[in-house]
């Protein structure tokens, strides 16, 4: 796994004349003991810490991504936080944590500059059955503990190796999956139900795939696997596969975005990660299938948001403009809690050009990713509200909305609704999956489609919150408490010539590079 978070799949570059350029160093530390000790399962959360503890004492000021390709069974029912995936979720808020009895003991107050990136392998299905789309296998094999992490950025796979084996021994076998679909080995959320927990895996990478002559099965052919470095002394390469591999990749590419994006924060290097990420075809026509958003988030529960590519992750393309805000503000002021905050984003759209556009199709894409800090106690775990310190939500204006105020009374109104238990209106029918699906977990994030003329007058996107511990235990030493978060959209339209990124540059003054002809 070292050598896919360092280098990325070996089958392309070594074929390549091209350097290979290093921006990133890799850490280890062993949290497994040697055999045949292990570990107390109640300690994981623990040594996971004091793992983290140990990579940061040795360059306390090194930005760092924390690969986890390791999960355990679920202690609890599908999707419910337990011990090891809490203290996942305050190391990464910046919470120091201890054990108690009754859960986890927060040692102080979420410290922003001590806020970690955590990408965690949703982890891998052990076997498949004849006559079964090896896809309900997978949906029947819920995503493994700590993955259900809020915070965390959790990896399924997907596999595009459908290479048939020449081997004679391979006559008449076949791969399970088609080129782009889920990887045989991911598990995936499914099982958590419509319970109120987060949309898991939040991305997919390449995991390979699986033979088999419809008896039995191979998952270890290494042209349906990816190339990459080995340890042993006598062996250069070796093959890798799963959950593991593909979080491993994903490692790779958060840490190239941290090194290209100094300033993010990693909730922004997380929300971009998903904000880049695409569905394959294979991936969109099951979306595509499921028409209702209910369908569509369960398929959600399966893919994530698709593959990431490191072009889309690192570069803006002139048909495809993404703005990224990092921003913060104290949601409830004074002992009660009562009074709301938001915040308004004026976007800087190019509206002569969205009405010039008239019924050429946009895609609009928001995230806002955020971390939540746990509730200590377990007895609260179970209820959303009473585990995640607080919510954030979003809203875009509608064209109807005319006066600011009347945005901003139905963003209040749906709050309210939300923290009483009802479900606020769906929104536009042209959100991909809607308010109600997306606010899950800690990251949210959604699509809309719909003609240039519509888009140009949605130009304010308001970022609000709603309760949880925090507010409804009036903790003093949680008052008050600045909440940041990451704001990343996104315009993009499939016409190559149409340019949005120059009168948005214009807009926001950033220098434009202009090709100079030196004939």
């Amino acid at each position: 796994m070292a050598g896919l978070a360092l280098y990325g799949p070996l089958d392309d570059v070594l074929v390549s004349t091209k350097p290979v350029v290093l921006t990133h160093r890799l850490e280890s530390v062993k949290i497994l003991p040697e055999a045949p000790a292990v570990n107390d399962p109640l300690a994981y959360g623990l040594v996971t810490a004091q793992a983290a503890a140990a990579a940061e004492a040795s360059a306390a000021d090194r930005r760092r991504v924390f690969c986890m390709p390791i999960t355990s069974p679920p202690e609890a029912r599908f999707g419910e936080p337990s011990l090891w995936s809490a203290s996942i979720d305050a190391l990464a808020v910046g919470t120091d944590i201890g054990q108690s009895d009754g859960g986890i003991s927060l040692l102080g107050q979420p410290d922003p500059a001590a806020a970690r990136l955590f990408l965690i392998s949703a982890g891998n299905v052990n076997g498949w059955e004849s006559g079964i789309d090896y896809r309900d296998v997978c949906d029947a094999a819920g995503i493994q503990d700590p993955a259900q992490a809020w915070n965390a950025l959790v990896v399924g796979a997907h596999t595009d190796l459908t290479s048939i084996p020449s081997d004679p021994n391979f006559t008449h076998w076949t791969p399970l999956a088609a080129t782009g679909d889920l990887s045989p080995h991911s598990r995936t959320s499914l099982l958590f139900g419509t319970r109120p927990w987060p949309l898991k895996p939040d991305i997919c990478m390449e995991g390979g795939n699986v033979l088999t002559d419809g008896v039995d099965f191979h998952d270890k052919h290494p042209l349906l696997t990816v190339r990459t470095t080995s340890h042993r002394d006598d062996l250069a390469l070796t093959s890798a596969n799963a959950t593991s591999a593909a979080t491993a990749q994903a490692s790779r590419l958060a840490a190239k975005a941290m090194a290209a994006y100094p300033t993010y924060w990693p909730e922004t290097i997380r929300g971009l990660l998903v904000h880049a990420a695409e569905w394959t075809p294979a991936m969109k026509a099951e979306i595509d299938n499921n028409t209702g958003k209910t369908a569509r988030q369960a398929m959600l529960r399966r893919y994530g948001w698709g593959v990431p590519t490191e072009e889309a992750v690192l570069t803006s393309s002139r048909n495809a403009v993404t703005l990224v805000t990092q921003d913060e503000f104290v949601p409830f002021d004074g002992p009660t809690h009562r009074a709301r905050s938001f915040r308004l984003h004026r976007l800087p759209w190019p509206t002569e050009t969205l009405r010039d556009l008239a019924d050429t199709q946009i895609q609009l894409r928001i995230t806002l990713s955020y971390f939540i800090e746990p509730a200590a106690s377990r007895r609260g775990w179970r209820r959303r509200y009473a585990y995640a310190s607080h919510g954030l939500r979003f809203e875009l204006r509608s064209p109807l909305e005319q006066r600011v105020d009347d945005f901003l009374a139905r963003v209040n109104h749906d709050a309210h609704d939300e923290e009483t238990g009802s479900r606020p209106p769906s929104g536009s029918d042209r959100w991909l999956v809607g308010n109600n699906q997306r606010n899950l977990g800690s990251l949210h994030h959604d699509m809309w489609d719909g003609a240039g003329a519509e888009l140009a007058d949605c130009d304010l996107i308001a970022v609000y919150p709603v309760g949880g511990w925090w507010k409804n235990n009036k903790r003093a030493d949680r008052a008050n408490l600045p909440l940041r978060y990451s704001l990343i959209v996104s315009l993009r339209t499939p016409d190559q010539e149409i340019d949005l990124y120059t009168p948005i540059a214009t807009a926001l003054r950033v220098p434009i590079a202009v090709e100079i002809d030196e004939r």
